[in-house]
């Protein structure tokens, strides 16, 4: 894309212009981290892009979201949008509510074309905005950042390990009837702090967990603070990538023994069978609007380190039939295989019945429209979500029951993933 001059800004400068920004009741910052201590396939195409203040936006509840999403975007071409997806748009794709009760307050979908965008690439910076950077550079140095006393909070589990065992036992049952091959089973983590710094935790996330697809993403009071690992789709020309993760492998004392447990992950049987089922499952979604004979898996089962974590990554791929199909694509995907199960419809039922929080965002995805219509959104996990408001804080871990799973291990895998989150937030 055509970008304006570069720009000279320091990390310093940065900051006080992530400051600035969070006086604005829309801001979204997607960091790909490509200095970041991990591989990742494929890579990003920007190192970061900040978006701020919305010049228009589009809120709505799930219904007919997708179809005004792609009213917004043909209104709109030629600009920047970013914006997220909740989970709870499966009432539209599914028709599945949810009965648990709301903690957070995201919008099922919201979407804004900034005022001002940031873009690192290659390391340089470029701005992008409806005032002159000059004038925009005045603005962020003369601002006086306010000052925050952020405390540390306590993560409870909205239920006990006893439950949790019974709650996938259950979901095993429903494997041995036949009903579904897999699902996807959360549990979250709340606390209460109304003396939260969003920015001062995210710094602090992305110096632990500096990931591919981190965010930290504020649409009125609510917060997403996002280390996530996770693509759901990415467009770029007529392409469609999606890859899903599935298969996850703590990260070992030494060199010798991170290798053995990566290699452990890549041939362990109950971890592949989890990863190719929802590879069938993402080959089906984006089938839909792929030209006849393109959905291809150019990677199965592959092994990439994060800071915490070793993950079992696949890639799928498709033609689309035509370019205007972009967001019905991306209705037809969602929500993504890797956060729900196969079948797909009958996976989200019993997943909504033996759950006890309202996903919201977690498990859906932010991402942005670049102004040529290339497009990249993640997956919302390995997150913290916080409504200013009223102090909630909330972290959701979740992960793929299948008949070889233990509920135990299960448990222990998602006290791994939500582990550094939590002794973070304790401070």
């Amino acid at each position: 894309m055509i970008l304006n001059q570069v720009i000279s800004v320091s990390s310093t400068f940065i900051n006080q212009l992530l400051h600035w920004a969070d006086q604005f009741s829309y801001v979204s910052v997607l960091r790909s981290n490509p200095d970041g201590d991990y591989t990742y396939p494929g890579g990003t195409h920007y190192d970061q892009l900040i978006a701020i203040d919305a010049e228009f936006v589009l809120n709505c509840k799930a219904g007919n979201a997708f179809e005004k999403l792609d009213q917004f975007c043909r209104k709109h071409t030629g600009k920047w949008l970013f914006g997220h997806l909740s989970y709870d748009l499966k009432q539209e794709t599914e028709h599945i509510r949810s009965s648990h009760p709301e903690k957070i307050g995201f919008e099922d979908l919201s979407f804004f074309v900034p005022k001002h965008v940031f873009v690192q690439q290659n390391g340089n910076w470029y701005y992008n905005g409806v005032e002159s950077f000059e004038t925009i550079l005045a603005s962020i140095e003369s601002f006086k950042t306010p000052k925050i006393d952020h405390k540390p909070v306590e993560l409870q589990p909205l239920i006990t390990q006893e439950v949790y065992l019974k709650q996938v036992a259950q979901m095993q049952w429903h494997i041995q009837r036949g009903d579904i091959y897999e699902a996807n089973f959360c549990q979250a983590f709340v606390g209460v702090n109304k003396e939260f710094n969003p920015l001062e935790v995210f710094d602090a996330l992305m110096k632990k967990a500096p990931t591919p697809f981190a965010a930290f993403y504020k649409n009125n009071s609510s917060y997403l603070l996002s280390a996530s690992p996770e693509r759901f789709i990415q467009k770029k020309a007529d392409e469609l990538i999606s890859q899903p993760i599935k298969g996850t492998a703590k990260r070992g004392k030494s060199k010798e023994d991170d290798l053995q447990i990566a290699r452990a992950l890549k041939s362990n049987p109950k971890e592949q069978a989890e990863n190719v089922m929802i590879v069938d499952l993402v080959r089906n979604d984006l089938s839909h609007y792929a030209q006849r004979g393109s959905v291809t898996v150019p990677e199965l089962f592959g092994t990439y380190q994060f800071p915490q974590v070793h993950q079992l990554i696949s890639t799928v791929s498709c033609k689309l039939k035509s370019e205007s199909d972009f967001i019905p694509a991306l209705k037809a995907a969602f929500p993504m295989g890797s956060m729900t199960g196969a079948p797909k419809r009958r996976a989200m039922e019993i997943i909504e019945e033996l759950e006890s929080f309202k996903r919201g965002l977690f498990s859906g995805s932010v991402g942005y429209i670049s102004p040529e219509g290339d497009a990249d959104f993640n997956v919302v996990i390995r997150s913290i979500l916080h409504n200013a408001e009223t102090g909630t804080v909330m972290c959701p871990v979740g992960g793929a029951i299948t008949i070889q799973a233990t509920p135990e291990e299960e448990y222990a895998e998602s006290l791994l993933k939500a582990e550094a989150i939590i002794q973070l937030l304790k401070g």
